[in-house]
């Protein structure tokens, strides 16, 4: 009888651990973290606002997420909020934002639910005032009663990276851009602008080389990270995937990741399929 009993209690401890194990599992999916080593933040450069196109990549609206609908507005100027803000890291590193650049928690950026993209917002930490200014490039947080999502460089520099969350000030800085004449729209007349912070935007109708050997040579470029280390590791992903040559610039405090030369137009097309195979977007053409 002992013997049955011990059995029927290893047995039930056994289950035990294992549920508990499935849950840790779970928690530890679910679960973002920031660099291996702590990092400096303090002197980072803010993003420098700047009039820019806003395409049709993410701006859609109305949208839907977990069954609530949001509604893009057409203007950001005036806009005001507080709220809780939270920061995401290294799981998304890596990873396409809404408007199809490649997200880097290294650089001044942010997610937002309802502000057109792109846009500049002031955020201020009540609890210690330190503000930072960010260029919104992704749709988010959907989760309680978070207003912003931070990268993980601007949670760092207004001191909450740490715990997570703050309550904060959302400020929009009005850069002149005009009204979306309806959500999802690219306002007529507008030209295409790259951001100068953060990551390289491909604009929506890059120009396909008609002739890549006329005397220049044709990359396609895929982001641009503010550390040498996100991009480095980019490379070795793309590498893992990717034959065509490749290389890594730095220009105006940006890295940039560069496949080519390609020396045909279906040698861009054929990268470009791979790039959207790996959630990486289109890139866009550098001709020199």
């Amino acid at each position: 009888m002992m013997y049955g009993f011990q059995n029927k209690y290893i047995s039930r401890l056994a289950q035990l651990i294992m549920v508990l194990g499935l849950c840790a599992c779970s928690q530890q999916e679910i679960k973002d973290s920031g660099p291996s080593r702590p990092l400096d933040f303090s002197g980072s450069p803010d993003a420098v606002p700047k009039k820019e196109t806003r395409t049709r990549a993410g701006n859609k609206s109305p949208y839907v997420i977990f069954g609530k609908t949001y509604r893009v507005l057409s203007d950001s100027k005036g806009f005001r909020e507080q709220g809780e803000a939270s920061w995401y890291g290294k799981k998304f590193h890596g990873r396409n934002t809404s408007n199809g650049e490649v997200y880097d928690m290294y650089a001044m950026t942010a997610a937002h639910k309802t502000l057109p993209i792109p846009s500049y917002v002031r955020v201020t930490n009540h609890q210690n005032g330190r503000s930072v200014v960010v260029r919104v490039n992704d749709r988010g947080p959907f989760h309680g009663n978070r207003v912003i999502d931070l990268s993980y460089a601007a949670a760092s520099k207004l001191g909450f990276a740490e715990r997570g969350t703050a309550p904060v000030s959302v400020e929009a800085i009005d850069t002149g851009n005009p009204p979306l004449r309806h959500a999802g729209v690219v306002p007529v007349g507008t030209a295409a602008v790259r951001p100068t912070v953060g990551i390289a935007q491909a604009p929506p109708s890059s120009p396909q080389p008609q002739n890549p050997r006329a005397g220049r040579q044709s990359f396609l470029q895929v982001a641009a990270f503010s550390q040498r280390q996100s991009a480095e590791q980019l490379l070795a992903r793309l590498r893992n995937s990717i034959r065509e040559p490749m290389r890594l610039t730095q220009a105006r405090g940006l890295f940039r990741v560069h496949i080519g030369p390609l020396a045909k137009v279906n040698d861009i097309a054929a990268v470009r399929q791979t790039l959207q195979a790996l959630s990486l977007g289109s890139g866009f053409v550098v001709n020199e």
